[in-house]
């Protein structure tokens, strides 16, 4: 996987962005270009290429092909790579599993730090 030193929050952010997880689940059976997932899901065009990038750089998505438009111009055409992603919270830990279609399993996880519960600014006074 592209990053592998991304911890549990980081991890868990890419998967549950809506636009991340639109594109991830459009392209989980059929590859798609950013244009039509962006026309399909309504993705502003630039959002769209911003999370293909992102989910490319991370290994959850890749290009699969270039496809030449009627215009003649080139696309590229992205498949999910991703086959299941956990996310739990357990004995105080979050921990995050994503398991590759290619059988790879990238587990994220540690000790959630919550911020210090006497802390003024994250409990304010009544």
């Amino acid at each position: 996987m592209g990053q592998t030193d991304m911890n549990p929050i980081e991890a868990s952010k890419i998967i549950t962005d809506e636009y991340s997880a639109k594109i991830l689940v459009a392209t989980y059976k059929r590859p798609k270009s950013a244009l039509e997932l962006s026309h399909r899901f309504g993705i502003p065009i630039a959002a769209c290429y911003r999370r293909i990038h992102l989910l490319e750089k991370v290994g959850l998505l890749t290009c699969v092909d270039k496809v030449l438009t009627q215009k003649g111009k080139r696309i590229k055409i992205y498949l999910s790579q991703l086959k299941n992603a956990y996310i739990f919270f357990e004995k105080g830990k979050l921990r995050v599993r994503f398991e590759l279609k290619t059988g790879t399993v990238e587990n994220f996880g540690g000790e959630w730090t919550p911020m210090d519960d006497s802390s003024e600014d994250y409990w304010p006074s009544k």
